[in-house]
């Protein structure tokens, strides 16, 4: 695809993203009659914008083709100038070349280093933001927990925060899980494992865990498990052992107020742009966010990369079906092939429980125009630009490789955004097509909206506009260019539209995968 988009036609405007496809995409909506410039076609139907239509006579049975390759098959006989959706295109099953690290390719530096004004901790570590956090071993705690954070919030008690200028804020963040769970199994492995991420992340100025006290995630196992030792920035205590709901909240409060001096003395300064960890989400797509935002965001992806920098792609049923063109870049043939066997698990994680790895896209995303997994995959991928894979992860596991990884993570995005963090992501970059409301703290999530309809509309939420390469104003390199920078300033301490809103707290959501007894 070109790194320019230009119309076929201004009237009416749709779009041609590869010479082979089968189809457009249209930009504006598109009344039966309209005559399609350059394709030489005449639209039949109503076609809504974001939604494909058909240039070419496809037979039943045989594969449709956008961004040059197979988005699904036809389940009916289609003709030129149709609308191309989930009435008349279906999953299918097609070989997959792998070519395992066949297009890998280093990556130059850049000619110029960039910096942002990070927070440098004791041990060397790159802060983005500086908040305490209160985690629970288990729901049952989730109370006492939001209970100690609230007496800390500035717009209820600005007096609490009000000698701590620097603390971000103490934010609470509850789980549904801990017990009732195989005290052996991957189910409580997975949830240690992101506790303990971000028990240790370098946002966080200090953590207390708060336990309930009979749980099977007892808080010393949890603290064994993940080589965490008790001291000034990490406490822990249980509800139990302290007398109840109200003790616990007030022995909670004053184990923050011990840790707030101590997190108040930090300092920004310059720090080089190859600290930041960057994790990539995409969430209410549409029909364009394969077009605008996602490559948008790849274009800055490469940015960091350059500058030594470390971008984390995930959500695995997401890029199922085009994870071809990710095992191609792959660093060598051990990191695709590790990334195949993901696939792999999640086919039989499906089977299982009866479902389905085509059971996406969504509501939502079918309304925006997409129709099959296929194409939402070969869109989402855009997020990753087009360096080399260098390393692929377990959920939550923590990310030590450079350059651009994958996490193995679910679609849902507080699930993935939250295993990214884990891993030790400190900013989040959320593209979305439909508008969708997100926060993760303690890393700020900056919003791309993938149509200037929507950043109209929803503006209030969203951080950058990538409508603009839709409406001919910037081409993809000149956002992207444009999106690394507001990363920067992001990571500097420029606050986000969540974070102005308050999003973050509810957006915790590890993956529970054990079966609860």
């Amino acid at each position: 695809m070109s790194a320019t988009l230009s119309p076929v036609a201004a009237a009416p405007r749709v779009l041609r993203l590869h010479a082979d496809d089968d189809v457009v995409v249209a930009l504006d909506q598109l009344l039966p009659g309209a005559v399609l410039a350059g394709e030489g076609v005449t639209v039949s139907a109503l076609v809504p914008p974001g939604h494909k239509v058909a240039v070419r006579t496809v037979a039943a049975g045989a594969p449709v083709r956008r961004y040059g390759q197979i988005i699904g098959f036809a389940s009916r006989d289609i003709a030129p100038g149709q609308h191309v959706h989930v009435h008349n295109l279906a999953m299918g099953d097609f070989a997959r070349d792998y070519a395992f690290a066949r297009d890998a390719r280093a990556t130059p530096p850049a000619a110029q280093p960039a910096t942002f004004q990070g927070i440098v901790r004791e041990d060397g570590r790159i802060a983005t933001r500086n908040y305490i956090g209160i985690l629970t071993s288990v729901n049952c705690s989730a109370t006492v927990a939001r209970a100690i954070a609230d007496h800390f919030r500035r717009d209820i008690h600005p007096e609490a925060l009000a000698a701590f200028p620097n603390v971000d804020g103490v934010v609470a963040l509850t789980h549904g899980s801990g017990c009732a769970i195989d005290a052996e199994g991957e189910g409580l492995q997975v949830l240690q494992r992101t506790l303990g991420g971000y028990a240790a992340h370098p946002n966080f100025a200090g953590v207390l865990v708060v336990g309930l006290g009979c749980e099977t995630n007892q808080i010393p196992r949890l603290m064994a498990a993940q080589g965490l030792e008790p001291g000034e920035r990490l406490r822990t205590f249980n509800v139990q052992e302290s007398g109840g709901t109200a003790a616990a909240v007030a022995r909670g409060i004053e184990h923050v107020k011990a840790m707030l001096p101590r997190a108040n003395d930090v300092t920004r300064q310059p720090v080089p742009a190859g600290a930041l960890v960057v994790g990539l989400q995409c969430g209410g797509s549409d029909g364009y966010s394969g077009i605008t935002a996602n490559p948008v965001l790849g274009a800055a992806v490469d940015l960091l990369v350059a500058q030594g920098g470390t971008a984390i792609l995930s959500e695995t049923p997401e890029i199922y079906g085009a994870e071809h063109l990710l095992t191609r870049r792959a660093r060598c043939a051990a990191v695709g092939e590790r990334l195949v066997q993901r696939i792999r698990w999640w086919e039989e994680h499906c089977a299982r429980g009866g479902a389905r790895m085509d059971n996406n896209p969504s509501a939502g995303n079918k309304a925006g125009g997409l129709t099959t997994v296929l194409e939402k995959s070969l869109g989402g991928i855009a997020k990753g630009g087009s360096t080399n894979l260098n390393e692929v992860y377990e959920y939550a596991m923590p990310v030590r490789a450079r350059g651009l990884v994958f996490m193995d993570t679910p679609g849902y995005d507080p699930v993935s955004a939250t295993g990214q963090v884990a891993g030790g992501a400190n900013l989040i970059c959320f593209t979305t097509g439909r508008g969708s409301a997100y926060g993760c703290a303690p890393a700020p999530s900056l919003k791309l909206a993938t149509n200037t309809a929507l950043w109209q509309r929803q503006r209030d939420d969203m951080d950058l506009n990538c409508g603009e390469v839709l409406d001919g104003r910037k081409t993809i390199a000149e956002q992207g260019a444009e999106l690394f920078a507001q990363m920067l300033r992001t990571a500097g301490g420029e606050r986000t539209r969540s974070e102005v809103h308050g999003y973050g707290q509810n957006e915790f959501v590890p993956w529970q995968l054990s079966v609860v007894t």
